[in-house]
């Protein structure tokens, strides 16, 4: 009896579906119950993709580890388990058992769906709304604030409590955080909405967990996820499902807090820990800039009257910082390390401040946070999922122009400001000059308050002018990349840098920055490899496009208006990429 004829009689006898393949993935046989799965009769001879949708190489793989995998038919779920007829070989071909699991399905679904999330909302600047109302309408906003998130949680049918003035607990169903998150929150553009009298708009923070062992995890999660969407600026959602983060929103350029009070006690909580510290170590990010290597300066004149052996670790830099590193280095006054020589500074009691990033891979020596006793962040930068962990002290502020002016206000409230030398006054000028483009985006009213308390120091803007000086091959390069950049009709410049260049990363950011001069185009992204053949992006905007949101799917960041990464394809791949990105968002 041949094989064929005795898998038909053995698929006669099945009282559930199942059938028979042979190696060429051809149905050969099925049971009479096959009709549970598929309407159409007369399935011998079909193909068994055509049937399943699965693979004959998927379902020979899944044969040999005894996987198996679910389809839907006939209003019904089925696992498919496939097995081979003669032990593991395929030259026999295989046989398709179907179970139907339409009820285990259904409940693992509505477990799924019915799952609680934990939502903490957070009013933005609530205070400094309020400040900016006349008393009689205060209570109407505080109102028109309530009922629109209080109408939000009614349409998820949610449990809302406001355990603050500025914070509520929404508790709903998965199901409906589903929807929410087609909508992209829409609640965040419904409360932006809001007419106030500010000259800043109503928005909101939210912090979403779920996918944890209990509800108490589920309350972790939306508090850490709420923390994640304030360190990136607010006016947008976060959520925590596990270990994997999302974002939400992000539309509006951060607001500048009024109050200072928070310098003056960053600054006094500094200058304790220095006290306490054998050691201090400042370091910036790798391939430093003016405003990373200006907050060191600045952080250095704090440490160093107190009598603590103060290092600033800097290993390799770009021309931009070429003037000011040897204006530095040239004083004698300041003990500039790099890696080389870090092993005989560390001590027990080693205080690390890391400035201007607050990444661990994106720093000059990641190993040091191992050494470290204590470690102190200071960063104008929207907080990635990235992050140093359990910082002793934390002063990362993103509605700040730059470190430099965060450093600046910290020294108004530690030190004399006569005891500020000219190069450390010129060094953090220059680092909010370089990171607001001298002046012409992210500045606030506090960004020229420190500015001005520097000019007092005793900076130059004059000598600061030199910081920023450029050799002629690179001034050559940076005109080449604008003459040769294309635009949209939608506003958006491109350009390429072609070749590698040593200073890429600056000509970049440059060339990013001169393309929004250019009238009607409110964004620009600029790509060029470096000496080592890395790819580098900037990205610039007017604040229409929020350019960091695009610059971390390719595991950069930044700010709404500055932007950058690196990336390992070329540059017109990175480019051709960031133009699909932009089509998809219309």
């Amino acid at each position: 009896m041949s094989d064929k004829k005795l898998n038909s009689g053995i698929t006669d006898l099945m009282p559930f579906p199942a059938c028979f393949v042979d190696a060429d993935g051809k149905v050969t046989s099925a049971s009479p119950r096959i009709g549970d799965v598929f309407l159409y009769d007369g399935i011998v001879g079909s193909d068994i993709f055509a049937l399943t949708g699965i693979k004959d190489e998927q379902l020979r793989d899944a044969a040999k580890t005894g996987g198996s995998a679910i389809i839907q038919r006939n209003d019904r779920s089925f696992r498919v388990i496939p097995s081979f007829v003669n032990g593991e070989s395929a030259k026999d071909g295989m046989g398709i058992y179907f179970m139907d699991v339409t009820d285990y399905e259904d409940i693992e679904n509505r477990y799924e769906k019915e799952k609680a999330c934990i939502a903490v909302v957070n009013i933005d600047n609530y205070n400094e709304l309020l400040s900016s109302t006349a008393k009689e309408n205060q209570a109407v906003l505080s109102s028109e604030i309530d009922k629109k998130i209080r109408f939000w949680a009614a349409k998820m049918r949610a449990s809302v409590t406001r355990v603050k003035q500025d914070r509520y607990i929404a508790v709903f169903e998965k199901k409906y955080f589903d929807e929410q998150a087609r909508s992209k929150f829409s609640i965040l553009d419904e409360v932006r909405d809001i007419e106030t009298e500010a000259d800043f708009p109503v928005t909101l923070s939210i912090g979403i967990g779920f996918g944890g062992e209990s509800p108490e995890e589920d309350d972790t999660f939306s508090m850490d996820a709420l923390m994640v969407a304030l360190g990136r600026g607010g006016d947008q959602v976060v959520v925590k499902n596990g270990n994997k983060i999302y974002y939400y929103g992000g539309k509006t350029q951060t607001v500048e807090k009024g109050n200072k009070g928070k310098s003056r006690i960053i600054g006094f909580a500094l200058k304790k820990l220095i006290e306490a510290a054998s050691t201090v170590v400042i370091m910036g990010h790798a391939n430093p800039d003016m405003d990373s290597f200006g907050a060191a300066l600045g952080i250095y004149r704090l440490s160093e009257p107190l009598n603590k052996d103060t290092f600033v670790l800097v290993n390799d830099y770009n021309e931009a910082l070429d003037v000011m590193y040897s204006a530095a280095k040239d004083t004698g006054d300041y003990n500039l390390i790099n890696n080389k020589n870090l092993d005989e500074t560390v001590k027990p009691g080693l205080l690390l401040v890391v400035v201007d990033t607050h990444r661990p891979s994106l720093t000059e020596c990641p190993k040091l946070f191992d050494k470290a006793d204590k470690v102190v962040v200071i960063d104008h930068h929207r907080k990635a999922e990235e992050s140093i962990d359990s910082p002793s002290l934390s002063y990362q502020e993103p509605y700040a122009s730059s470190t430099s002016e965060l450093v600046a206000e910290i020294l108004e409230y530690t030190v004399d400001r006569k005891q500020l030398t000219r190069l450390e006054a010129e060094g953090m000028l220059a680092g909010i000059m370089v990171d607001t483009n001298r002046f012409s985006v992210k500045t606030g009213v506090r960004t020229f308050e420190a500015a001005a308390w520097l000019k007092r120091a005793g900076a130059d803007t004059g000598e600061v002018k030199k910081f920023f000086q450029t050799d002629k091959e690179t001034f050559l390069i940076r005109a080449n990349c604008v003459a040769q950049a294309e635009f949209t009709d939608d506003g958006i410049g491109f350009s390429i840098c072609q070749g590698e260049n040593n200073n890429a990363q600056i000509i970049n950011s440059q060339v990013a920055d001169e393309l929004l001069t250019v009238r009607g185009v409110t964004a620009s992204f600029v790509s060029g490899k470096d000496e080592h053949g890395r790819t580098v992006i900037s990205a610039r905007s007017l604040g229409e496009i929020n350019v960091q949101v695009i610059m971390e799917k390719f595991g950069g960041g930044g700010h709404l208006t500055t932007a950058g990464a690196q990336v390992k394809m070329s540059p017109e791949e990175a480019i051709n990429q960031i133009k699909e990105l932009l089509e998809k968002r219309k």
